[in-house]
This record gives C-alpha cells, structure tokens and sequence, in this order.
C-alpha cells in the first residue's frame, strides 16, 4: 500500500499564456493539467476489507495518528462508564473479533460511553466506541458482539477516510468545474450546480458505508464463532428502537432518530439490506455458532439505565458545581472556593478570602434589554470590555466596572466584573469582588470562567435521585409485561420500554422460565 502526500519533485503546473484559454487548444490542456494535478493530490491502495482499490488522501499511517488525536479530546471531553469489569468484557469480544477481521495487526481500543442513547460509532485507526444505553437494550454476547463487529467493519474498510476523500473529492471537483466555468462561458453557474451534486453524493455514501460494515460484520461473527444471526437481531432490535422514537416523536412534534440512521426505508423494501441478511443467515447454515447469553446476562446484572446521576453528582463535586433546586440552575465556581447560601445572595469564597463571587436573583418588572438593566437597576453607566453575552439558550450581558464604581452604595477598591443573565422573568446577577490582589493569580479569568458555566439544570431538581438499574428475574405463569409495567416506573411508556429491552416490541409475552430486564 502507498500514499501519495505531495507531489513529486518532477511535476509542477506550467503557467498558460492568458490568450490561450480562449481556443480550444488552451481550454484542453487546461482540462489535462488540473485533472492530473487532482489524480496525484490522491494516493492509491488496496482496500484490506474488500479488495477493490481506494483513492484516498491518508497513508495508513496518518489514519492511526487522526485516530489517536481525535480519541484523546473524546476521553477528555466524554463521560466514560467507570465499570471496570463491563470495560474489560466489552474489551475481550472487541480484541476477539479484532483477531478475526481484515486488520487485525492495527492496535484497537473499546470503550464504553456513559450516555443513555442508543449508539456506536468508530474513529479511524481502531477506535471504537458504545453507550452504555445500547448495552442495555441488547440480549446475548453475540448481539454485543454484532454491534462491535459492525463498527470494526469501518475500521477494516477505512470508511473514514474514504468518506473524508470523498468530501475533500467534491470539494476539489466543485473547484475544478468553476475553473473550466470561467474558461469556457465566463461565468461560474456549474460550479455551484456541482456542489449540489458533491454534497448529495457524499450524504449517499454513508448509507452504502453502513451496510457494507454490517455485511463484514457478519463475517467476522462467524469468524470468530458467534452467531450470525446475531447481526439480523441487532438489525431488529435498532428498527423496532426506530418505531419507538417516531412514536415519541410524533408527540413531542420532534424528528425521529435512529442509530447510523439506516432505516431510512423499510428493510423489507431494501435490495441492499436483505443482501446483509442473506449473507448473515447463510453464514449461521454452515456454522450456528454461539450466543453466550448466560455470560452477557452476569455482565449486565446492575447496569445503570437512563441517567447516571451518581456520576454527575461526582462530576459537580470534582468541578464545586452548585445547583439551586427550586430555580433549576447550576455554576461552577472555582475549585476550593466555599459556597454559602444566605437569605438575599450565594456568595462563593477564595480559601484566603482575597476574592469572591456574589450571585442575586432579581425579577424583572418589564422588559429591559441586559445592558439597560446593568446602566438602570445596578447603576453602573460605564464597563470596559463591556459585551452581549449568550450561552445555554440565555442573553445577558457581563463586562468590568472601573476602580471606584460605586456598587450598592459602596465604592470599589479595585476593578470588578459584572455579569448579569435573564432566565425567563429572572435576572441572575454575577458580581466578582478582588479584596487585594495575589501574584499568580487571574481573578478575573476566573470570574469569566464561573459566569460562562451558569446554565439552566433540569438536573438540579433531582440531584437526590438514585439512578435506576437493570437486573435480571425469571417469569412465572402469572407474568406478562402489562403486570410488569405496574410495578416499574418508567415514565408514560413503561410497558413499551419493558418490551423493547427484552426483545418483544411491539408485541409478545414471556413463557415461565424466560429471563427477563427490569429497571428498578
């Protein structure tokens, strides 16, 4: 395999005479030199998953480092699920399949996102990640191996990279058909046309993408002696999710979701999906394979579902979050300061005393731009780097009031920062005060800091929560999901989602001795 990643010494684009594009002659090798130009921008290999030759703009090389780039800034930036031993599991069928695929000399890594969505998604160079929600709402060791095989066919088959050449492609052959516009009507009219034509073509790329992982995946399955049919359920299992979303969607006037957004037709309806579901079930003829439920079901007993509000809990304390339960709002102050809520304010406290934050609720009596309520209600006519402020769908408006500004009838000894924030009928007024000064210190980039953290928090109102989990019982004679959802509280659609985490939505009930999910 080989990139090519510039061009080679010998190849330069020679400089037309002007008079030349306006005959034929000029306009043809105008055509040649770009379109060669194009050609070597590119590198040529060998696709390792199926065969057939790429042209992409990364060396394999290159892929691994964007992999590992783009991994960093999401542990950094992702809740992770800190379940040890559900990490190492979904880890062990990850490096399982791995050793099965076409690529199984690139160094993968599996993790497990603490988020309730339904949802898996690769990086390039072996970076593969699953929410703990579609954990929840699988039923064997080889669905979970089924989705992780999926996600490893895009590794195996550079799907993100051949998508990120097909977008730079189009971007490049929009620019060339601008050119040869110009050249041969004066105008750029095809351009823009092309670029209709590039984006709709790249949006189309990702449902072939997605489909092709799935068939790989199947094979990787077999591969690595699980079900095949695995692939099929999971297939199942993601279209009847489908149904649900656009059933709560239609309620809330929402846009349905689905998980790589396959589904965009029926699957009875799709030559191309029914080809996937072919290939899986003449797999499982040669080989049934194993579905490892009992193991799974061990694994899973305790996940969280829904919001893990143990961990933002944790996560508010590692960051001195306060959250106001009866108005619904968080801030983060800066780490070690102290926080008091008296009767008129909450005033946060440097550990030294040198510095502090108050926060004041006001009601607005009439509408008042936040710029107008600093000059009119808080009586201070001048800021420096005074500025319109938005964040977490609130305006506001923050700047700093000079040395000796008078506020609530006392004159600063130093600059302060002002902010204030309407949430509805409620103005959030931000003050930060410096007593005196401390060498290393940026009081005010800390103030700044605070003030862009306040946000509604729907959170707030139920920080005593405790997170809900799933757990395993056997069904009786007696048991039917309609019983179920009376003793499980799961919001208005208990029993639709008691029957989509075991598998007999929309319709169905359990024999005596079935293994069943519930949440409690």
């Amino acid at each position: 395999m080989f990139a090519v990643n510039h061009l080679p010494a010998a190849t330069q684009v020679q400089a037309f005479p002007l008079g030349l594009f306006h005959s034929d002659l000029g306009r043809r090798l105008a055509i040649v030199a770009i379109a060669s130009l194009l050609v070597l921008m590119a590198g040529c290999s060998v696709n390792p998953a199926t065969g057939t030759p790429d042209l992409v703009f990364k060396s394999e090389s290159k892929e691994i480092e964007l992999g590992k780039e783009l991994h960093e800034k999401i542990i950094e930036t992702t809740p992770i699920y800190t379940h040890t031993e559900l990490q190492e599991y979904v880890d062990a069928i990850g490096q399982k399949v791995v050793k099965n695929s076409h690529r199984p000399e690139l160094s993968y890594t599996f993790t497990v996102i603490d988020a309730p969505d339904i949802n898996a998604f690769a990086l390039p160079g072996g970076y593969i990640y699953i929410n703990r929600g579609l954990i929840g709402y699988l039923n064997s060791e080889a669905q979970l191996a089924a989705v992780l095989a999926h996600e490893v066919g895009h590794v195996t088959a550079r799907h993100a990279i051949r998508q990120d050449t097909a977008k730079a492609g189009a971007k490049a052959s929009t620019a060339v058909v601008s050119i040869l516009s110009i050249l041969t009507t004066g105008t750029s009219v095809l351009g823009d046309v092309t670029d209709l034509w590039s984006s709709a073509a790249v949006m189309g790329y990702g449902r072939e993408m997605e489909l092709e992982a799935d068939g790989l995946g199947a094979e990787y399955l077999f591969n690595s002696g699980y079900n095949p049919k695995a692939m099929i359920e999971v297939i199942a299992l993601l279209k009847d999710q489908e149904r649900f979303s656009r059933l709560l969607a239609r309620e809330s006037g929402q846009k349905a979701s689905s998980y790589h957004g396959l589904f965009s037709s029926h699957p009875r309806n799709d030559t191309r999906l029914q080809e996937v579901v072919g290939k899986a079930n003449a797999l499982a003829k040669a080989q049934a394979g194993t579905d490892n439920v009992d193991t799974f079901r061990d694994k899973t007993e305790g996940l969280v579902f829904g919001i893990n509000f143990q961990a933002q809990s944790k996560k508010s304390k590692e960051k001195n979050t306060y959250s106001h339960a009866r108005l619904g709002f968080s801030i983060d102050f800066p780490l070690n300061w102290s926080v008091e809520n008296q009767r008129s304010n909450i005033i946060a406290n440097a550990a030294d005393q040198h510095a502090q934050i108050k926060l004041a609720i006001d009601l607005l009596k009439s509408p008042k731009a936040p710029n107008e309520y600093i000059r009119d209600q808080l009586k201070i006519p001048f800021l420096k780097q005074s500025e319109a402020i938005g964040q977490f769908g609130l305006i506001g408006h923050m700047g700093i009031a000079p040395e000796g500004t008078v506020i609530n009838g006392v004159p600063s000894s130093h600059p302060s920062r002002i902010a204030v924030l309407y949430q509805g009928r409620r103005a959030y007024v931000l003050h930060g005060l410096v007593s005196n000064t401390v060498e290393g210190i940026d009081d005010d980039e800390l103030f700044v800091k605070a003030i862009r953290s306040f946000r509604p928090s729907r959170t707030a109102r139920i920080k005593a929560v405790k997170s809900k989990t799933i757990h395993y019982v056997k069904a009786n004679q007696d048991t039917n999901f309609k019983r179920l959802a009376q003793h499980i509280k799961l919001g208005k659609y208990t029993e639709q989602q008691l029957r989509l985490l075991n598998g007999y939505y929309p319709k169905g009930e359990p024999k005596p001795g079935d293994w069943l999910k519930i949440v409690r």
